[in-house]
């Protein structure tokens, strides 16, 4: 029993990650139906900014807020430079796109940064608090509560603020927002600059645990694909459930089956939902009329 419940704070700790890389996901897809690969690289942005930027001396809070700032920055730099100019071309062709900026990316940081692997100092110092017979680092809390808040302001975003009604309606017909008034132009660069935020935030949180190097975007992307499709790809609910049951189903493969078939379960979920229900667990199922 002690075990279980060791695997399941291990599984809930990178599933918050998971779910907060996933709400990324969520807000490009609401905004453009596009998916954007780069997401983990706005992760990895995120950890490494605040890594070296706290290294030269800045104190943490600011360097962390730095890193949120411009990797925020960095995403309204995609909108513009990549996405905005390839506007009316096939969405398999903008996805594309989006790879292409993930490896762009990851090649540009190994440069500005380094190889190595880095660590930040844990918000709330490393001892570990005991429920039960397991035990949970402080800084697990912080990633948990992180995610809980993106999911929160999110969600009232959404459905309470006419920006965030904005975003719905411009993913659901740009030509239709357009004529009532919608700036679809000043909608998808917010929804960049929000999503390369919440990426950012996942770094800064998940860092002191995981640890970062340049080169962690592409698994973060994948997993958090693959907790998005599993929610109900564009549902910020669907995403936070996503992504804990992700962690949640690596945590508990990884404990009792072997670590080895640990990273083969992102691509298992991914074809259980195409193959079982594509519209994810909270996605609505759509119909088109021909």
């Amino acid at each position: 029993m002690d075990s279980l419940l060791q695997f399941l704070f291990s599984g809930l700790t990178v599933g918050a990650v998971y779910a907060l890389v996933a709400l990324g996901f969520t807000i490009i897809y609401n905004a453009s139906d596009v998916v954007n690969f780069a997401q983990g690289e706005f992760v990895m942005l995120g950890g490494m900014i605040t890594v070296f930027a706290h290294e030269a001396g800045i104190p943490l809070p600011l360097a962390a807020l730095l890193a949120i700032v411009l990797t925020a920055a960095i995403g309204v730099a995609l909108n513009k430079l990549a996405i905005e100019p390839a506007r009316g071309a096939p969405v398999v062709s903008i996805i594309i796109i989006t790879i292409g900026a993930s490896i762009f990316i990851r090649g540009a940081s190994q440069l500005i940064f380094d190889k190595q692997l880095h660590r930040l100092p844990s918000f709330s110092g490393d001892a570990p608090i005991r429920i039960g017979g397991a035990t949970i680092l402080p800084q697990s809390l912080w990633v948990i509560g992180g995610a809980l808040i993106v999911f929160v302001a999110l969600w009232l975003f959404f459905t309470r603020t006419l920006t965030g009604k904005a975003v719905l309606a411009t993913a659901n017909n740009r030509l239709a927002a357009q004529l009532v008034g919608i700036n679809t132009r000043a909608i998808m660069t917010l929804s960049f600059a929000l999503s390369a935020a919440i990426g950012a935030l996942a770094g800064v949180l998940a860092t002191p645990i995981t640890l970062v190097s340049y080169d962690v975007g592409v698994a973060l992307a994948l997993k958090g694909f693959a907790a998005a499709m599993l929610g109900g790809m564009g549902n910020p609910k669907g995403a936070l459930v996503g992504g804990l049951l992700l962690g949640l189903f690596e945590a508990l493969t990884a404990g009792y089956l072997s670590s080895q078939y640990k990273e083969a379960v992102a691509f298992i979920v991914i074809l259980a939902v195409l193959f079982a229900m594509p519209q994810g667990l909270f996605g609505a199922k759509s119909t088109e009329r021909v």
